[in-house]
């Protein structure tokens, strides 16, 4: 624990600080009732089967121990309620409440801060979801713990000491004002491992309080339904953080995104991989559909290649490029080498072509981060990047007019690279059967990342908000205040408006107000 969290808790601490919110902490029943004029009567009841379309923000000041920003500030509960919201998610980091280091002691008088944030929000009728962000056993980000909640059976009791521990200090509180999230992103796509932990934890919580409104986050990372929880009767919570390279566009957590190109939205239905006969459901070429009627220098950058593939370009059926990538086997997670390579490779295009082929004829995958087209009597290049940089995406063709001023590369077919349908189906149809069959879903995080073009992210957010606004979902920007936020984003394409001593994107919180 940093001195900076040691010099926080002995703050929060102080007796006098805290003794009224630790006294109705105790009797459980006797929260205060919302002093403002949006009460607990405004916000919707809430039940596993159907989760409100809540709208509003994560506040990650406990996020972790490593860089906690402090106590959580009033006003942001006063100025959410302000603008229309009526929801806050709170990712908390165990860590700041036990004592010594040692997991199994919990000093109560930590909890101080989140007291008095589930009191705002019934003061300003906003529903407060507490989520172990970092749980005794798991954290999605580093460092990692030093036992496994899923493996380990000491991690799994005191994981579920920790969640009996808040569930009994905040037993009696409506679930129209709080929830419980259970982890964070769970990075595993075992349902069965995972219904073992969520039922563990559920049984704890409701031995203290039996009608609590748990959600628990979907599969891999948020983003696939787990159906093995349904007879557990809990909400689900997925992600919005697709594509990943326009949500993390150079952010310094994520390795290589400082070189991805710079996003657009919407993006062509171009994936980043090129997939061998290894995965005959996903292989098969990039088409693009002249007529060329020049000679043109084509460039493929390849990214990156796994264990072995082969890059083949035919220009109206002859091959004009073939080259192995030979990387190595036998390493790595998959038993299989994975090389790096950001290499240019060239190919020319004889005038007249009326149609290429970009495919990998061998092996497994690859990837690419751009292909280059430079006509003979050009001064520069015409950049294609891929527009998915996801796994699972066959091909789609596309059609090229190299003398275009804005779009020299469109889709074949009417709606084959329509933003919302992109995200509808990759984010939101995986979904739909377990709601069909009563399970509540919301967006437990999206937003996009300081550095991407302002006009991408808005644009990207549009279509996800409709989405969810069709669906009945409700949502939480990452965050409030922040890189990812409406207040103090620190973008460098956004002219602020000063509002209430903070810098405001008036145009984001515009979008999010109307959806």
């Amino acid at each position: 624990m940093t001195e900076d969290v040691r010099a926080k808790r002995s703050v929060r601490s102080r007796p006098a600080l805290i003794a009224g919110i630790l006294l109705v902490c105790a009797c459980g029943t006797a929260w205060p009732q919302a002093a403002g004029p949006a009460g607990p009567a405004m916000l919707p009841e809430p039940s596993p089967e159907h989760l409100p379309r809540w709208r509003g923000f994560n506040l990650p000041d406990m996020v972790s121990a490593e860089w906690a920003r402090g106590p959580f500030h009033e006003e942001d509960f006063r100025l959410i309620a302000r603008l229309g919201f009526n929801f806050v998610r709170l990712p908390l980091d165990y860590r700041l409440w036990i004592e010594g280091g040692d997991w199994e002691r919990i000093d109560a008088a930590a909890f101080a801060d989140i007291d008095r944030a589930v009191q705002w929000g019934i003061r300003y009728g906003i529903h407060v979801s507490l989520n172990l962000h970092r749980a005794p056993g798991y954290c999605v980000n580093p460092p990692a713990e030093p036992r496994n909640l899923f493996t380990d059976t000491r991690a799994q009791r005191v994981c579920a000491l920790h969640w009996a521990f808040i569930a009994r200090r905040y037993r009696g509180i409506a679930n129209r004002n709080l929830s419980f999230n259970l982890l964070n992103e769970p990075n595993t796509d075992d349902g069965a491992a995972y219904a073992r932990i969520v039922s563990l934890l559920c049984e704890a919580i409701r031995r203290e309080d039996p009608d609590r409104l748990i959600i628990a986050d979907g599969l891999s990372w948020g983003t696939v339904p787990c159906r093995e929880l349904v007879p557990m009767r809990v909400a689900q919570a997925t992600r919005g953080y697709q594509p990943l390279s326009l949500m993390h566009y150079r952010a310094d957590w994520v390795e290589g995104a400082d070189s991805w190109p710079v996003p657009s939205w919407p993006p062509l239905p171009v994936s980043a991989y090129l997939y061998g006969p290894d995965h005959d459901d996903l292989a098969g070429p990039l088409t693009i559909e002249g007529p060329f009627a020049g000679e043109v220098r084509l460039r493929v950058r390849v990214e990156q290649v796994s264990r072995l593939s082969r890059l083949r370009i035919r220009a109206d059926g002859r091959i004009v490029l073939d080259r192995s990538f030979r990387p190595g086997s036998g390493r790595g997670e998959w038993k299989i080498w994975q090389n790096l390579y950001d290499l240019d490779v060239f190919a020319r295009i004889p005038a007249g072509t009326r149609s290429l082929e970009i495919a990998n004829v061998e092996g497994d995958w690859m990837t690419f981060t751009e292909i280059g087209f430079l006509p003979a009597a050009a001064k520069a290049e015409i950049v294609l990047a891929p527009g998915d940089r996801e796994w699972g995406s066959r091909q789609r063709p596309l059609r090229a007019d190299l003398a275009a001023q804005e779009r020299p590369f469109t889709p074949v077919g009417t709606d084959a690279g329509a933003g919302a349908t992109l995200l509808w189906e990759r984010a939101i149809r995986p979904f739909e059967e377990l709601e069909r069959g009563g399970v509540g879903i919301m967006v437990g995080e999206f937003g996009a990342y300081r550095f991407t073009p302002h006009a991408v992210v808005l644009a990207w957010m549009r279509d996800c908000l409709e989405n969810w606004k069709r669906a009945g979902w409700g949502w939480a920007l990452w965050n409030f205040r922040g890189d990812f936020g409406v207040l103090d984003s620190n973008r460098p394409d956004v002219s602020y408006e000063s509002w209430e001593g903070h810098l405001l994107d008036r145009k984001m919180l515009e979008l999010l107000q109307r959806s």
